[in-house]
């Protein structure tokens, strides 16, 4: 999607402080983190939100998910707890309309949040 903030991203059109990549999914720092880690993990191909994950993304979602747990090891939150969180659509908080979740981890978090 040409419009996309993430999709540019991906396509290397726009830096970011990557600490991950492979053919599926990169990730990378929040620029306006919320925790002492702050890591967005997105999809290299443009879903909306979790409302577009088809039956054929099924692969795609647990190596999003095996991704988190390999950053939040590299990290070194692993151990205390980490959080992995999707916002799907502007009340949940979405504001980047690409698919992307947020590992936080390094402090005490709250229940529940927002």
């Amino acid at each position: 999607m040409s419009d996309c903030l993430f999709c540019a991203i991906v396509d290397g059109k726009l830096k970011a402080n990557l600490v991950y990549q492979d053919d599926a999914v990169v990730a990378f720092k929040d620029i306006a983190p919320k925790a002492p880690v702050h890591i967005l993990i997105i999809p290299r191909k443009h879903l909306v939100s979790v409302s577009d994950i088809a039956e054929h993304d099924r692969a795609l979602i647990g190596q999003i998910f095996q991704v988190a747990a390999k950053l939040a090891r590299e990290q070194g939150i692993a151990e205390s707890g980490y959080r992995v969180v999707v916002n799907s659509g502007a009340d949940a908080g979405q504001s980047v309309f690409h698919l992307h979740y947020h590992l936080l981890g390094g402090r005490q978090m709250s229940w529940p949040p927002g």
